[in-house]
């Protein structure tokens, strides 16, 4: 027989019951839409269609609207100094479309003249970009957009910080942790690997003006200073 000495026995007794008094921390997505944890009360989700969102306190919703079809193309959390845009994309099962389109991003930003810098985060690679744009007073200035990918369940989750949340991961936190709660709703038909899933308007949207400072493009290179849509919630 094994005798425990009586120190051990009590650090390991006072170890258990830290544990259970410590809470588990809630656990972190995006996720699958049939996988979401509750929320915490008072907090609720906003049914995009593809995509189910938290705000939180301080961020305001956009959906960024093409005029001349209507479709919602992205969805965007957005402060008073940047923001996050939102896009869900049909994948395979089991692969790694973000490993798949990361280079062409990256190639994409280069033909525009900017630079396109791969990065280790909370994701794991990132893309880090840089972009010079010409201000509405004439004057040029250097863009920067930091670029995420996460692979799901027969999806992809893309997610782009633009302005000061692009500069560091303490300025982002606000908008990271947002996507941390962010649900994605694949849908089971058959769809073409990397195709856009469709956004649709909640009830209380309503026609507001840009969601980030006008001359501020998106990772594609579209100007995001066209009208967008913004939800009333609680």
């Amino acid at each position: 027989m094994k005798f425990r000495r009586k120190s051990d026995a009590t650090e390991s007794a006072g170890a258990a019951e830290a544990a259970q008094e410590t809470p588990a921390a809630p656990p972190e997505g995006p996720f699958d839409a049939a996988e979401l944890p509750e929320l915490p009360e008072g907090q609720q989700r906003i049914d995009l269609g593809s995509l189910l969102v938290v705000v939180p306190e301080g961020l305001e919703l956009r959906l960024q609207v093409d005029e001349a079809t209507e479709e919602i193309q992205a969805v965007l959390l957005a402060g008073p100094d940047g923001a996050i845009e939102l896009r869900a994309f049909a994948a395979p099962r089991g692969g790694d479309l973000w490993g798949d389109v990361r280079p062409q991003i990256a190639a994409d930003m280069v033909q525009r003249g900017g630079t396109a810098t791969e990065q280790e985060g909370r994701y794991g690679t990132e893309l880090l970009c840089e972009l010079t744009r010409t201000m509405p007073d004439g004057r040029t200035g250097k863009q920067l957009s930091r670029i995420l990918g996460v692979n799901g369940n027969r999806w992809m989750l893309r997610a782009t910080l633009i302005g000061a949340p692009a500069r560091g991961s303490d300025v982002a936190e606000p908008w990271l942790s947002a996507l941390t709660q962010v649900g994605v709703e694949r849908g089971e038909g058959a769809m073409p690997v990397g195709e856009a899933l469709d956004l649709v308007l909640p009830e209380g949207a309503r026609r507001v003006g840009p969601a980030v400072p006008p001359g501020t493009k998106d990772d594609r290179g579209r100007a995001t200073d066209h009208p967008h849509f913004g939800h009333d919630h609680d």
